[in-house]
């Protein structure tokens, strides 16, 4: 029961099947909680979940657009759902609020300071591929809740996917935003979609590229093929965001 209130340290730096067996039944109730609440409410399905699927002995590094935190719900849900586990990196400010900071880390957080190059973090995220759990990045680093919100692409996710020798899953959502729109404090049921891009890896990137060069390479296309389906469900389902 002590490592029940084990420190946070204690959390980022252990596999998550490694997990005292009581937050690991805690973590295993509330994502069926969430998932049947999901599905119901949002009724999500995952398109080309296939890509999600391990294809070596790491797990993968997921990016997805970032439009609100039902997304996140949802994802975490179906990966989980899979027998996978998934560790979603979130911005360190979350840690302020102590409740938060206790919760995500017993579900798989990864925190990281947001502008620095946070080695610490970097390497959680390094390990955790190595054990197979899955990686799961918004490069948007923030919710986008308009489409004239200027959007920072974060990088990182790359060096991390090259760190591990892990493949790159892009990964959008659409819909998500009509769950909390502008000026509205409640949930509503609306209907949404997830689809994955094609999996990418340093090895597909061109051969005359510098270490660096094929770095930023892997970078910019995954972001390119996130906006790419991002933008396939917009058109396949127009008005939805």
């Amino acid at each position: 029961m002590a490592r029940f209130f084990h420190d946070e340290d204690y959390y980022y730096d252990r596999g998550m099947r490694e997990n005292p067996p009581a937050i690991r039944a805690l973590y295993l109730v509330i994502i069926g909680i969430l998932f049947a609440f999901s599905k119901v409410y949002w009724r999500w399905r995952v398109e080309r979940a296939e890509e999600l699927l391990p294809t070596g002995e790491t797990g993968s590094v997921i990016i997805s657009n970032h439009t609100s935190m039902g997304e996140v719900v949802a994802t975490v849900c179906h990966i989980v759902r899979s027998g996978r586990r998934v560790r979603p990196i979130m911005k360190s400010e979350f840690n302020k609020n102590p409740i938060v900071k206790w919760f995500f880390a017993r579900v798989g957080g990864i925190p990281v300071d947001r502008g620095t190059s946070d080695m610490k973090a970097l390497r959680r995220a390094q390990h955790a591929l190595q054990r197979g759990e899955d990686v799961l990045v918004y490069p948007e680093g923030t919710r986008i809740r308009s489409d004239d919100q200027p959007v920072e692409i974060h990088g990182g996710f790359a060096l991390i996917a090259q760190m591990a020798k892990a493949p790159v899953v892009p990964l959008a959502v659409c819909g998500f935003r009509d769950v909390t729109p502008p000026g509205a404090h409640i949930m509503r049921p609306v209907k949404t979609w997830i689809r994955c891009g094609e999996r990418l890896s340093l090895s597909d990137a061109p051969a005359e590229l510098k270490r660096r060069e094929r770095l930023q390479w892997l970078e910019d296309e995954s972001v390119r093929r996130m906006y790419e389906v991002r933008d396939a469900l917009r058109e396949e389902h127009p008005g939805r965001r």
